[in-house]
């Protein structure tokens, strides 16, 4: 069995920053030795790809909506992946799923519940 489990999630205001953390064991881990992924899901909203990175963390990929705010890296010696999250927007609000797969980095961003392996989420609040 594999496990995704992230963390760091909390409510914030407008203008400050997050880092969230996914951490990976066991098949979920070889896994992530492939691909990782961000996503998130508002409420009433479908979920949406935020970011992605491929095993030596030289490629990544972004969602227009955070470009230039986010930014996505990875530990591979403690089998972790960072999100971290600057100049946070109301809009932003949302809980943070990441997921880790066999795949290319930049299939990642077409990824589905039921493909790879999915944490339980963490919620992110801003409030403006």
């Amino acid at each position: 069995q594999g496990q995704v489990a992230e963390s760091g999630g909390g409510s914030v205001q407008a203008g400050d920053s997050l880092r969230l953390s996914c951490a990976t064991s066991g098949r979920a881990a070889a896994s992530a030795a492939a691909a990782v992924g961000w996503y998130r899901q508002a409420p009433g909203k479908e979920r949406e790809f935020v970011s992605s990175i491929n095993w030596s963390g030289e490629i990544s990929h972004y969602a227009d909506s955070v470009k230039d705010r986010f930014t996505v890296s990875r530990d591979n010696a403690k089998d972790v992946v960072y999100l971290q999250m600057n100049n946070l927007k109301p809009e932003d609000t949302a809980v943070y799923y990441c997921a880790a797969a066999n795949s290319f980095v930049r299939d990642m961003q077409s990824l589905k519940p039921g493909n790879g392996f999915w944490g339980q989420g963490t919620q992110v609040t801003v409030s403006s």
